[in-house]
């Protein structure tokens, strides 16, 4: 997996993943199922915000293929998701919930990395999660090339959303068979994900 080479915007590809042990499959596992389920909700919850007619049709879809990831974790697990009350409150307005969408999704995608790299078979599931991180790319350009209110809106947006992620991270890494590698490993996500958004217009080269 680590030569993988593909297409999330015209010209954009995968950075080369860090690798991890095959010790560290079930930690990866567990955090996909928790990652999954999350995903869920929030596509959920986004359904029920005010956003474009080709949004709410692509968040349909979605809501079906993390349904299936979800399933296919809690199968090889062998238990279910945590069960949650009420879906997660996200943004009301687009350009914000867009961002948060975006981030996660390609948050997502370099944990999928990981995974594909020790569980080839599941790479279906990374497959996925490039086609997620595409749509919510090419709608932020859209936001970005559009009324100045709402690029504004969405450029503020992902700053909160990168002063919070390293702390996010660090629960998502919260693992004993992981602790040695938690430093290099975020260091690398971070850097990944601060490309991406800077390449996506998000953020300015720091």
């Amino acid at each position: 997996m680590a030569s993988i080479m593909t297409d999330t915007t015209q010209n954009d590809s995968l950075s080369k993943p860090f690798r991890l042990p095959p010790s560290c499959e079930p930690a990866l596992l567990e955090r996909f199922l928790k990652a999954e389920a999350m995903a869920l909700w929030a596509v959920r919850s986004s359904q029920l915000q005010q956003v474009p007619p080709n949004v709410r049709l692509f968040l349909q879809r979605h809501e079906e293929d993390e349904q299936r990831h979800l399933a296919q974790f809690e199968t090889i697990l062998g238990h279910q998701a945590h069960a949650r009350g009420q879906l997660p409150s996200v943004p009301r307005q687009w350009p914000a919930l867009a961002v948060q969408l975006f981030g996660y999704e390609a948050l997502g995608l370099e944990f999928a990395l990981l995974l594909a790299d020790v569980r080839p078979d599941l790479s279906s599931i990374l497959e996925d999660e490039l086609t997620h991180v595409g749509f919510f790319e090419r709608e932020i350009r859209k936001i970005l090339a559009g009324e100045q209110v709402d690029a504004e809106q969405a450029r503020t947006s992902a700053r909160a959303w990168w002063r919070k992620l390293p702390r996010t991270l660090d629960r998502y890494l919260e693992h004993s068979t992981l602790e040695p590698y938690r430093p290099e490993l975020a260091r690398t996500i971070l850097s990944a994900l601060e490309c991406r958004l800077i390449e996506a217009g998000l953020l300015r080269q720091s």
